[in-house]
Order: C-alpha cells, then sequence, then structure tokens
C-alpha cells in the first residue's frame, strides 16, 4: 500500500479511537518556514504532519498579509522559486507581479495561500490547521508527543519549530542566544482598496494625527527640506500608496513611515498580554486608515471585503519581524555575511539571501541608539546549516525566523526568501534524520546539500548560473568546497556575489 494512504487511514483509525498518530516529522506552525519544511520532508519520503493556529499556510507571506517579497529575485531556487514561478502564471508573468515598487513580486495574499496549500497536499503533507497545541513533552525513547486542545494527540520522530516566533523552541527547552536588545517594531498590515463609494470607518480606538501626520508629503507634515522629523523622505502621497499595490490593483499597507509600524517588547509576554498588543497594533493601522480617508481624502478607501475571512478583514495576526533566536551549531553574523572567507560557515551552506541589513525601528524609544542598524551594506550572502539545530534539544530543529542568528544579521535572515530556503533546508534534514534514525546534529552537510541541489537550491549565492544552467550544480559543488570562490559587493537593496565579475 503507498506509504501516504497509509498514513492516511492510520491518522482516520486512530482519530476515532483517540490513539496517537505516530509521524516522521511534525511540524508545529505553518509560517513560511514551516510550510517549505514540511514540503520538503513529505517530498524526501517522511510521513509529515503541520499544526497551524490560523486556516492558511504561509505566515508572514500569506497569514500576516506580507504579500510583497524582499530580496531573492535573482536568486529564485527551490521551493522558493517554485513558488514565484506559480504566482507568474497565475497572473500571467513576471512582469504582472511588479505592480508596485516595494518589490519584484507582488501578489494577494490569498492566491499565495492557495498555492502553498496546494503544494503541500500534492507532496502528502496532512494538515490540521486551526488547531492550538496544549502541551509537548519527550518521548523516552526519543521523539515527541504532541497534544491538541481539542483532545488530538500525536507522536513524532522529529520535531520542527515552524512558528513565528520561536515559541515551541521556547516550550521544549532550546536556548537563546544572549545577545536580545531590542525587538523591532512589527506591523499589523492591512490589505485595502478602493471602492466606487465611500466606506468611512469608526475612529480607532486611540486615534491621534501626530502619529501619521508625516506619513507622505501631505498639508499636514512638518515638512523639513523635503524629510519628516526623523530624517526620512516624505514621498508624495502617490508614491506611499504605489508602494505595495498588488496585481489585482488592491494596496498592501505596510509603509514604515509614521504610518502602521508598531513598538512593543512582546518576545516574553504571555499569550493574554500578547492579545493586547495585537490589539493595539490592529487599532494603531486602523487609525492610519483613519488618517487617509479623513485628512488626505480617501474616502473610498477600504479593508478589502475579498481576501482574509476575518471578522474585520485584516489578516490573521501581524508581522512580527523578530523572533526568539536559538543558539544553534552554527550562529549567522553580519562579519560573516561580509567576509564569508574568513570563516567556514560557506562550507555548510544551505539558503542563500541578497536584501541589505533591514531593521524597523523607527517607532522604538531608543530608535536613536539603534540608528546604526538602518540598511547595512553587505553583499549577498549564505546560511549555514547549523543554525537550524538547536545546541542540546535532540530530535528537534527551526525553521522559521527562530534560527541561530545575531540580532543585528536578523534584518537580513528574517525576509521571506531566506525563511523559506532554510524550511526547505529543515525538511530535507528532517527527512536524512527520520530515515536513518541519526540524531539531525550527526547528517552530514553535504547529504543535506546534495538533496537541495537536486531540487534547484542555490547553496551559494554566485549569479554566474542559474539552477536551470549546465553546470550550475558543479559550481555550487566546487563552491562549498572551496575550490572556487566568489566577491561579493552591496549593490542597494539587491546585492551581488559573482565568481567571475563582469
Amino acid at each position: 500500500m503507498n506509504k501516504r494512504l497509509c498514513t492516511g487511514l492510520l491518522a482516520l483509525a486512530a482519530a476515532l479511537s483517540c490513539k496517537p498518530v505516530t509521524y516522521d516529522v511534525v511540524v508545529v506552525g505553518g509560517g513560511a518556514g514551516g510550510t517549505t519544511a514540511a514540503i520538503e520532508a513529505a517530498r524526501n519520503g517522511a510521513s509529515v504532519l503541520v499544526i497551524e493556529e490560523s486556516p492558511w499556510l504561509g505566515g508572514m507571506l500569506t497569514s500576516a498579509g506580507v504579500s510583497a517579497i524582499d530580496g531573492n529575485y535573482r536568486l529564485r531556487g527551490g521551493l522558493f522559486g517554485e513558488f514565484t514561478d506559480s504566482l507568474a502564471a497565475r497572473y500571467g508573468g513576471y512582469e504582472a507581479l511588479k505592480s508596485g515598487w516595494v518589490s519584484n513580486i507582488l501578489f494577494n495574499p490569498a492566491v499565495g495561500a492557495e498555492i502553498l496549500f496546494n503544494m503541500a497536499v500534492k507532496a502528502g503533507v496532512h494538515i490540521r490547521s486551526e488547531k492550538r497545541v496544549q502541551e509537548i513533552s519527550p518521548l523516552r525513547r526519543g521523539g515527541w508527543r504532541i497534544d491538541l486542545a481539542d483532545g488530538m494527540r500525536f507522536n513524532a520522530r522529529l520535531l520542527i519549530d515552524g512558528t513565528e516566533l520561536g515559541d515551541i523552541a521556547a516550550r521544549v527547552g532550546a536556548e537563546e542566544l544572549k545577545d536580545r536588545v531590542s525587538a523591532q517594531d512589527l506591523t499589523y498590515v492591512a490589505i485595502v482598496k478602493f471602492y466606487d463609494h465611500e466606506v468611512p470607518i469608526e475612529k480607532p480606538e486611540g486615534y491621534d494625527v501626530e502619529n501619521y501626520r508625516n506619513c507622505c508629503d501631505n498639508p499636514l507634515a512638518d515638512n523639513i527640506g523635503g524629510k519628516n522629523p526623523y530624517g526620512q523622505q516624505l514621498w508624495s502621497t502617490e508614491m506611499m500608496l504605489s508602494y505595495g499595490r498588488l496585481p489585482d490593483g488592491k494596496i498592501m499597507l505596510n509603509w514604515p513611515m509614521c504610518a502602521n509600524d508598531y513598538f512593543a517588547e512582546y518576545l516574553d509576554m504571555d499569550a493574554g498580554e500578547r492579545r493586547e498588543v495585537v490589539e493595539k497594533a490592529k487599532q494603531h493601522t486602523l487609525g492610519y486608515l483613519y488618517f487617509l480617508q479623513n485628512e488626505l481624502g480617501y474616502r473610498n478607501l477600504g479593508i478589502a471585503d475579498d481576501v482574509f475571512p476575518t471578522p474585520d478583514g485584516l489578516p490573521f495576526f501581524p508581522y512580527w519581524r523578530e523572533a526568539r533566536r536559538i543558539a544553534g551549531r552554527d550562529t549567522m553574523t553580519v562579519e560573516a555575511a561580509r567576509h564569508p572567507y574568513d570563516y567556514d560557515l560557506y562550507t555548510r551552506a544551505v539558503a542563500v539571501g541578497d536584501y541589505p541589513v533591514d531593521h524597523h525601528h523607527h517607532q522604538n524609544p531608543r530608535r536613536e541608539e539603534l540608528s546604526h542598524l538602518w540598511f547595512g551594506k553587505i553583499p549577498s550572502f549564505s546560511v549555514p546549516l547549523g543554525v537550524l539545530i538547536p545546541v542540546k534539544v535532540p530530535d528537534f530543529l527551526v525553521a522559521d525566523k527562530a534560527i541561530s542568528t545575531s540580532w543585528e544579521m536578523n534584518g537580513s535572515t528574517r525576509l521571506q526568501p531566506v525563511v523559506m530556503g532554510l524550511g526547505q533546508a529543515a525538511g530535507a534534514l528532517a527527512a536524512l534524520a527520520a530515515r536513518s534514525g541519526h540524531q539531525p546534529s550527526v547528517v552530514s552537510a553535504s547529504e543535506v546539500q546534495a538533496i537541495l541541489l537536486d531540487h534547484g537550491c542555490y547553496l551559494l549565492p554566485f549569479l554566474d548560473l542559474e539552477p536551470s544552467d549546465p553546470g550550475f550544480r558543479e559550481l555550487q559543488e566546487k563552491g562549498v568546497r572551496g575550490e572556487v570562490k566568489g566577491i561579493g559587493r552591496s549593490v542597494g537593496w539587491s546585492n551581488e556575489t559573482w565568481v567571475n565579475l563582469p
């Protein structure tokens, strides 16, 4: 009998008998990395379950509404490339995805969620959405028991944290890095659209025009030589709104300048305290929309009623830019990105990124102290396998933003393509560990790299050859062996590394 069909029948039987179903891999959290981890593990023969609290897979890409991809436009490999190819096919080509100027790839979050769901189902991933984990405990002979709030129970050979904030890592006792400073601003994104009639909203709780007057060049702005009091350029209203325009004409409101960024120290909060933060961030975003309607005159601009199936039409949760960060077998740093050959991390490379160090601290009371972190220059970079593996907790991996990365480097590793690539690496590693019965920490990086190359992934960010080009695999393999080396350079928003500079 087909293994996936057999697992599905066992799951049904267990549900009826209240006995736990055992999976090779259970991913708690269907974030961007958790989703790609699940897909990759399943494609490599593992039985896989994803448990997600929201109705959708994709995390920040979809459920949080951040449907404008930052970076890696010239590094589209692996599942990230497969996802973007599907978006391009849906909208009529890659040029159609360049609908807003913040990104080369924009899309409706609901479309992204549908694509990821279909990819997961086709791979054989079992999905339990809108489910909350009640308890996680280690099994005596290895692996984990996962109890859901609804009474369902599952066993896992390997557990992967695919949550937005690394909450599962905290629950299983994974040690954290000690360089925490202050959490970045979060954003409660809104997807809005123009209606053919006025759609005014009520004044949100705590609304203060001072929070928004400098979001763009308008009669209320404190225009200081074309800049606001924070030294940010005052863009025109049209530029502000076209920033996140989606291919279907809707607009992603994720504007960092005096708009809907919101600061809170949320990482150590309990569930009730986080709910309060989420509600305050939501009111802050609604205040931005109220400003657009009532101060700038966009009375027919309102929350899209055909994207998120939520009572208020807003995303399921905010865009959390910063998560807990585990202490891993490897730790990625800005210095390792700037000077990769001063370290050996590149020999264990499994994912790539080309975005600068982008920190959001405009709403942080300590913003001046942290100003040196805004848009730090680095070349394109690779991330090593060990960032996914905690130093002490067995049978456990991290696959989203809570990897072992320095607080500064998180400004680049948190971005969607990097997270998706690292999630794919986590899935390959989990499948290998489940198949061999070994701990993830003893599976060689070269085994994981071989699988990723089989699936068209970049290990190193060499722009000389694309995955479809002859010689791509050979170049990547020589790169991680140190037989060829790249020369990186910082080029604005899309940084580069070439083996042979043009």
